[in-house]
């Protein structure tokens, strides 16, 4: 499929996009761009979320990560179905007795301005740096397949992205958001379940032949047990998975806007449930078809796409998609996947930091409620620009798997979250604010010193430096990998539980 085709298959979707927003966006006030006026069906928003949860990360991410990692994700996916329960029976009812916009109003009502921004504040840095995670994921195969043929420099491309998803959202906000990640899920899985048909019918397989196959036994490894050292052990990426949804959907603005548009909390608790279980489902196909792909790259000898002279896994499902010769449809289908997957996420994001910087920082019901719409637009405008300079930023310094990167990345920022939430529903200390921020920066910062501490140790170690030429940090981190205890996605709990003991030694002390 050539660039011209790709470039007018994604202008007519954006047409799509735009005729949606238009319909959705008539009534531009901010109540309907903040929570769509609380009249979103629940069955709608919980097929939207899924998409939005998956989003180009997953689409491409996951699949590239099979040959490193078999199917070990899915032991996190686990984690995240117990994770969605906990979020719809014990932070939903919160979020709708106070009747919250910002859920980290919140905070305000438990202890104080501190908390509130404190917590507004690591939100603003996860959901930047997660978005752009995933707008740099899609930027990079738009770039590799379409605008390098026609030389157009990478922050052109990513400009590009990103204008057009504030087109689309700067009226209607998450109203319009609501039906168009419905439309985005829907060609997402689409594109799954037809690249997955279309594999299998070059390989001249059946469904059943693929999953008695040999080729498949090579990858289909789920439960990691044998070693609890190993990063992928089970128990480490079950209880990370947990905490990551408790995080990444229950203290997370973009997620919650989402909940918090249904009309009661009772559809919100059933939107949540829904989705989580389909959530579970999509990302198996996902796996699955990241185990064919490499089945068909090794049948076919072909060759790991490069980008900047490096392989890169997360480019292997749209070369075969777009180059392997497995027909129109599945090019056509993996383009609308693509896309539709990656702006899912990105323009709930856009539309959730909007929301937090007005609500958390600027504090716009303060403000005279004729300039309150002006004040969000210019907001809309900034947080673009502020997208569009990170994701630059990351085609400089990123080097692994996107998915990989995203979670670890998030043990950091959500940690201080989970501690501060958890502080407030399960005690009934008040907090002394001037020790909040100390705390908040000093978790992360112990948090990071002990997933590396294994590596300096080994660093000092004698044993360490044997098969080496010379001591190094590299040496020093490949025998901790195999020697020592290797901390994966429980950093995020360990993060949350560090932040926890640093506010109750603050707390105020009952008299």
């Amino acid at each position: 499929m050539n660039a011209t085709n790709i470039l007018l298959l994604i202008l007519g979707y954006f047409v799509l996009l735009f005729a949606i927003s238009y319909v959705t966006g008539k009534n531009d006030s901010n109540s309907i761009f903040f929570n769509a006026g609380k009249n979103a069906p629940w069955y709608i928003v919980a097929f939207g979320m899924v998409g939005a949860s998956l989003s180009g990360v997953t689409f491409i991410s996951v699949p590239g990560w099979i040959e490193s990692s078999q199917f070990s994700y899915l032991q996190v996916v686990f984690g995240y179905f117990f994770g969605y329960i906990v979020v719809s029976q014990v932070l939903l009812p919160v979020y709708y007795k106070l009747n919250l916009t910002s859920i980290y109003e919140y905070l305000n009502f438990r202890f104080g301005t501190v908390a509130h921004k404190t917590g507004a504040f690591y939100f603003f840095i996860s959901r930047l740096l997660g978005a752009s995670f995933r707008l740099f994921l899609v930027a990079i195969v738009l770039q590799q397949f379409v605008f390098d043929q026609w030389n157009v420099p990478f922050p052109v491309t990513v400009t590009i992205s990103i204008i057009l998803i504030w087109i689309y959202t700067y009226r209607g906000g998450i109203k319009t958001i609501v039906w168009t990640d419905t439309l985005q899920t829907f060609f997402m899985i689409l594109a799954v379940f037809i690249s997955i048909y279309g594999i299998l019918n070059n390989l001249n397989w059946t469904f059943i032949d693929f999953l008695k196959s040999d080729e498949f036994s090579n990858y289909n490894t789920v439960f990691f047990t044998d070693n609890i050292l190993e990063r992928h052990h089970f128990l480490k990426s079950f209880i990370g998975g947990m905490f990551v949804t408790i995080c990444m959907t229950g203290l997370d603005q973009d997620m919650m806007q989402k909940n918090l548009t249904c009309k009661s909390l009772k559809d919100a608790q059933k939107n949540m449930i829904v989705f989580s279980i389909v959530l579970v489902v999509v990302t198996y196909f996902f796996m699955i078809l990241g185990s064919l792909l490499y089945i068909f790259k090794n049948k076919n000898d072909i060759l790991m796409p490069l980008m900047d002279g490096q392989p890169k896994t997360d480019l292997l499902f749209p070369e075969i998609a777009l180059n392997g010769e497995l027909g129109i449809l599945l090019s056509v289908t993996f383009i609308l996947g693509l896309i539709a997957a990656a702006y899912s996420s990105a323009d709930s994001a856009l539309t959730s930091l909007t929301t937090s910087f007005c609500i958390d920082f600027i504090d716009i019901k303060t403000k005279n409620v004729a300039i309150q719409k002006n004040i969000r637009k210019r907001v809309h405008v900034l947080m673009s620009l502020t997208l569009i300079f990170i994701i630059i930023i990351f085609k400089y310094v990123l080097s692994s798997n996107i998915i990989d990167s995203l979670l670890t990345v998030a043990s950091y920022t959500y940690g201080p979250l989970l501690g501060l939430f958890a502080f407030g529903l399960y005690t009934k200390f008040k907090l002394k604010e001037r020790y909040i921020y100390l705390i908040v920066i000093l978790a992360p910062i112990l948090t990071y010193l002990l997933n590396i501490s294994p590596t300096i140790f080994a660093y000092f170690s004698e044993e360490a430096s044997l098969g080496c030429k010379f001591k190094t940090w590299a040496c020093a981190g490949a025998y901790a990998k195999d020697n020592l205890y290797v901390f994966g996605y429980e950093l995020l709990p360990i993060n949350g539980l560090i932040t926890f003991i640093g506010l109750y030694l603050s707390r105020i002390k009952s008299n």
